[in-house]
C-alpha cells in the first residue's frame, strides 16, 4: 500500500524517481524499489516522504485509494464519510472525528454555512479563539495606522 501512495502521490504532482531520491536523499533505485514493493522506506524516509508530499505518516502508510475511492488528502484533512441526518435533525459525528478533534458529549459546536460551499461544524472554543486573534490584529492595525 505504501509502495502504491508513493507512486500516486509522485505522479499527481509531476515528480520524476530521480527529483523525489534527491528530497528524500536515496538512490532512485530505492524509490523504485518502494513503489514496485519490493522494499518499504523505514520510519525516517517514510516521514520525510510525508513532508515532501504534505500528507500524514498515518496516511502514506495506510490509506487505500481503490477501497475508499479517493486519493491521499493533504495533511490536516480529513473525509470522515457520510453521515445521515434523523427525522429531528440529529447526526452522529463518526467516532474517528470525535477522536481527531477531541469531542465528547456536551461538546460545544458553532454551525457554519455557506450557501455556495454547504455546512461545517467548529468548536466552539476555537471559534472564539480564532475571533479574538481576529480582534488583536484588527486592533493593532488600527492603532499603527494614523488618522
Amino acid at each position: 500500500m505504501i509502495g502504491q501512495n508513493i507512486l500516486s502521490l509522485r505522479t499527481k504532482q509531476g515528480m520524476t524517481q530521480e527529483e523525489l531520491a534527491q528530497k528524500v536523499d536515496v538512490a532512485r533505485q530505492t524509490v523504485a524499489k518502494w513503489e514496485s514493493g519490493d522494499a518499504i522506506p523505514d520510519l525516517d524516509n517514510a516521514c520525510k516522504i510525508s513532508e515532501v508530499f504534505d500528507v500524514s505518516l498515518d496516511a502514506l502508510v495506510h490509506h487505500d485509494e481503490e477501497h475508499v475511492g479517493y486519493p491521499i488528502p493533504p495533511r490536516g484533512l480529513h473525509l470522515f464519510g457520510v453521515v445521515r441526518m434523523g427525522e429531528r435533525g440529529q447526526i452522529v459525528i463518526p467516532k474517528r472525528a470525535r477522536d481527531v478533534f477531541g469531542l465528547h458529549a456536551g461538546s460545544e459546536l458553532l454551525m457554519l454555512g455557506d450557501e455556495s460551499q454547504g455546512i461545517a461544524l467548529q468548536r466552539v472554543e476555537d471559534a472564539v479563539a480564532q475571533l479574538e486573534r481576529f480582534g488583536r490584529a484588527v486592533n493593532e492595525r488600527v492603532s499603527a495606522d494614523p488618522e
